[in-house]
């Protein structure tokens, strides 16, 4: 990725739309907890008090469980996290911005994106 310098108009916009699932807190927050990074735990708390955590619901929850059925009858399974992740983003209708193309590419009825590229 080439390095890049954004500007506040940029970086306001990205601050007041940045959206995170639930799930993806656990993942953050139980990553820094087993290494015991706390600088970056605490840091990562404040983003979280600055933006939307959205939840899992019962409806991104059967759409995940669709979503593993289908996969795993295709041969293409998903960790569960990622399903529901991805059921979530359905579920709200967003794009998933992500660098794991590889395993949310296959993943039917998603739009991801991958800014790192």
């Amino acid at each position: 990725m080439k390095r890049a310098m954004i500007d506040t108009d940029i970086l306001s916009y990205f601050f007041d739309s940045i959206e995170i699932c639930l799930l993806a807190h656990y993942e953050i927050t139980s990553g820094l907890r087993a290494r015991q990074a706390i600088t970056q735990l605490s840091a990562f708390e404040r983003f979280v008090d600055e933006n939307k955590v959205i939840l899992l619901t019962e409806k991104s929850s059967e759409i995940s469980a669709e979503l593993y059925a289908t996969l795993r009858r295709e041969g293409k399974p998903l960790d569960g996290i990622d399903l529901l992740i991805a059921g979530v983003a359905i579920e709200n209708e967003m794009v998933l911005v992500t660098n794991n193309e590889k395993h949310f590419g296959r993943t039917p009825n998603l739009k991801i994106e991958n800014w790192t590229l």
